[in-house]
């Protein structure tokens, strides 16, 4: 099985739990841990806008690096968006400052399909540069790269932003199934060709993010969602690196997640890293899942949540420590570093 994964990171902690192999420590990373929680990041991106910032590759590694600088962390997560590859293949979009993604036209009908062209290596090529320099530059620690899931993305062009309910997804998926289930076919291949091409040039894992997954029933993530994610998975099958697979709200579906081509699964912090085991059984490690908010807590009861956690982590057959959905923006980044501090301590097993 080819792989393009550095070897130095093969033994890395964060590529061994993954594979449910042994750990000196438990990895631990943060989701969005570059990005808005730090002042150096906010210097970098200074009067540059969202989706340019994700097409400058120097820029692109400058803030991949500065959580792994600062926090110690075992994986630096790729800087980008989810809809960067829609930019990317001339959608036209948007990442609004305090709203998200604002699509001009969304999809509603089989025309609107034809501004999803096929995602080529060609359309990204700023996206191998970056993850090039950056696996220079991080040596032993693992590159993550990511992409979002072809149901998140849906429900981004079908509304046309962020919504809370997804009336309008909801009723395209169930008014006019065919075009849902081309829509998805699309987006697919665009993200599973997005997760490639950072996988070629170096990624030493993926992660697909299905962000707003958790809205749906298990009967409509098992027929509508979750054979579109297994494509984007199955993108990367043959290159021999972990694959992540992450959903907020996504208790029911755990298990689904995991079949749909996952060797982690990430666990948000509604449901514990118990049960989660016992959902997902021997087949799966986990990663997660402290609540983000609970990093403006005491450090004296979060510190006893993130041991909580180390130790149910104990009985998964690996486990990657994270927070059960990203960094907010006004957390203080000193605790970040004192949890990765507290989680190497108390996981070492040396």
């Amino acid at each position: 099985m080819p792989t393009t994964a550095p070897p130095a990171t093969r033994q890395s902690d964060l590529v061994r739990a993954a594979r449910r192999e042994s750990v000196t420590r438990t990895p631990v990373w943060f989701m969005r841990q570059a990005g808005r929680s730090l002042p150096e990041y906010r210097a970098v991106r200074k009067n540059v806008p969202m989706l340019e910032s994700c097409m400058r590759p120097e820029l692109v590694t400058e803030i991949t690096l500065q959580p792994v600088r600062r926090h110690g962390v075992d994986a630096a997560i790729f800087f980008s968006d989810i809809v960067v590859p829609l930019k990317a293949i001339g959608v036209d979009l948007d990442i609004v400052p305090g709203v998200g993604p604002v699509v001009a036209r969304p999809i509603r009908t089989r025309a609107d399909l034809d501004q999803l062209v096929p995602l080529t290596p060609d359309h990204v090529t700023f996206i191998s540069e970056a993850v090039r320099l950056l696996v220079a530059e991080l040596g032993e620690t693992p590159l993550i790269g990511f992409a979002g899931a072809p149901f998140t993305l849906a429900s981004y062009l079908v509304e046309g932003g962020p919504s809370k309910n997804h009336e309008k997804t909801k009723a395209l998926m169930h008014g006019d199934p065919e075009l849902w289930d081309a829509l998805c076919a699309r987006l697919a291949q665009i993200s599973g060709e997005f997760l490639r091409v950072q996988a070629e040039a170096g990624a030493s894992a993926v992660q697909l993010f299905d962000s707003w997954a958790g809205a749906l029933s298990r009967a409509d993530y098992t027929a509508r969602a979750m054979p579109h994610s297994t494509v984007a998975l199955g993108a990367v099958a043959d290159l021999d690196i972990p694959r992540i697979h992450f959903g907020v709200g996504t208790g029911e579906l755990l298990a689904l997640m995991g079949e749909a081509g996952a060797d982690v699964v990430g666990v948000d912090y509604r449901v514990s890293l118990t049960d989660a085991v016992e959902r997902l059984g021997p087949t799966y490690a986990v990663q997660g899942n402290l609540d983000p908010a609970l990093l403006f807590a005491p450090w004296e009861a979060l510190e006893r949540r993130v041991r909580e956690i180390v130790e149910e982590g104990r009985r998964a057959p690996g486990h990657i420590f994270n927070l059960g959905h990203g960094v907010l923006p006004d957390v203080d980044p000193d605790v970040l570093t004192r949890v990765t501090e507290l989680v190497h301590e108390c996981s070492s097993r040396r």
